[in-house]
């Protein structure tokens, strides 16, 4: 390979990095690939995923999520119970400690509900999401939507740490 096509490798590289990668930073608080999953027609709500870190030396809050794809949005938790019951409950705000990372993922911990859809959520679609938080403010992202078993079976093998 010669220098021109290693530098057109490089080059080509770096631009389908950038593409795929969507993260985002207000203050100190990254938020790190916002996706959902795809819906069905019929279907009024779905969640949406993403990473939070606070890189920062003190706690932050996210108080707030809008979009409008949905007439609400709402941050949630969902746990099993001992009986084997999945559990969804509106939590809020979600405190994020000094130098916390909190992964949103689905089955399992924190997620962002989309209540009311104006239209059911697209492999392919980028949706608006406006994230609020106590310290470090306003940050405008866009989730991605992708195919939930894609996204499922890459969940299920990974090892989960939620807070």
């Amino acid at each position: 390979m010669n220098l021109r096509q290693l530098s057109f490798a490089v080059l080509t590289f770096a631009i389908s990095t950038a593409a795929v990668a969507h993260d985002y930073r207000v203050g100190d608080i990254s938020v790190d690939h916002p996706y959902a999953r795809a819906t069905v027609a019929g279907q009024t709500s779905g969640g949406a995923y993403l990473t939070l870190e606070n890189k920062g030396n003190s706690a932050d809050t996210l108080i707030s999520a809008k979009s409008p794809v949905a007439a609400s949005v709402e941050i949630h938790t969902m746990s099993m119970t001992a009986d084997h019951v999945m559990r969804m409950r509106e939590v809020g705000t979600l405190e994020i400690k000094a130098k916390e990372k909190i992964a949103m993922q689905p089955g399992d911990g924190y997620h962002i509900m989309l209540i009311g859809l104006k239209s059911p959520l697209k492999v392919g679609d980028k949706l608006p999401l406006t994230l609020t938080f106590k310290k470090a403010g306003k940050i405008e992202t866009s989730i991605f939507v992708e195919d939930g078993k894609k996204k499922s079976e890459e969940t299920d093998s990974m090892e989960h740490h939620h807070h």
